[in-house]
């Protein structure tokens, strides 16, 4: 009697497509959440950002005897490096020296 015997080392070919097969319908779930999440991700960025150039204002106003800076006098003076949020909506500073950010509007090309 002749016995076959199996060699047992290795993934068969049936096996390595059910994992492939696995690791696809996993990466098919997963991704849809990632790209719904960055968007979100990017808004606490930027409320972070905010927070940054807040704490740089009161560090202007003491060293400027209480003077309120704007956004570009901050930039060229070095005390911060963006005048936009990381997600890209704009920085501005109001009349009491409150920071908000404000989606950036583009603007149209004069003709």
């Amino acid at each position: 009697m002749v016995r076959y015997r199996l060699k047992e080392n290795g993934f068969t070919l049936i096996e390595m497509l059910v994992v492939m097969l696995v690791i696809s319908i996993l990466l098919l779930i997963m991704i849809p959440n990632l790209l719904k999440n960055n968007e979100a991700i990017n808004g606490r960025g930027c409320e972070a950002y905010v927070k940054t150039v807040q704490a740089q204002v009161e560090v202007y106003k003491i060293e400027n005897e209480n003077d309120i800076p704007t956004i570009q006098e901050l930039k060229s003076d070095g005390y911060i490096d963006a005048d936009t949020c990381p997600n890209g909506d704009a920085i501005g500073i109001d009349e009491k020296g409150e920071v908000t950010s404000a989606p950036k509007t583009e603007e149209e090309p004069a003709s």
